[in-house]
């Protein structure tokens, strides 16, 4: 979760416990529960929000499709889907080519140069 380790989340609690006492530590755990709750529910009904704007093409949104590093990667792999595409479709000519002989010339086109 986020990240910390069950090492770092000992320290964190014992922290906790050192600087707000144990007679305090279950109110805050409320009101850290609360601002969870809260912080979800506002992110959810911004995305509700944000989904009956866009109309129903957009039914599907979610959040995450709108961070940049995200939308870099999708079209990362679409390219990379595209390319390993065009090299399955290479054409039996091609593949069939036979290298050259040790010694032997490459064929020159006088037109093209």
């Amino acid at each position: 979760m986020f990240g910390i380790g069950f090492g770092e989340l000992v320290v964190i609690a014992f922290l906790a416990v050192l600087v707000f006492g144990p007679d305090k530590l279950p109110d805050l755990a409320k009101q850290v529960g609360r601002f969870v709750r809260q912080l979800r529910s506002f992110a959810t009904s911004a995305r509700d929000e944000l989904r009956a704007e866009l109309g129903p093409e957009y039914a599907d949104l979610e959040l995450t499709d709108l961070d940049p590093r995200q939308i870099v990667r999708k079209h990362i792999a679409e390219a990379m889907a595209e390319l390993d595409e065009l090299e399955d479709a290479v054409s039996p000519a091609a593949a069939a080519q036979v290298p050259l002989a040790p010694g032997e010339l490459p064929p020159y086109d006088t037109e093209a140069t």
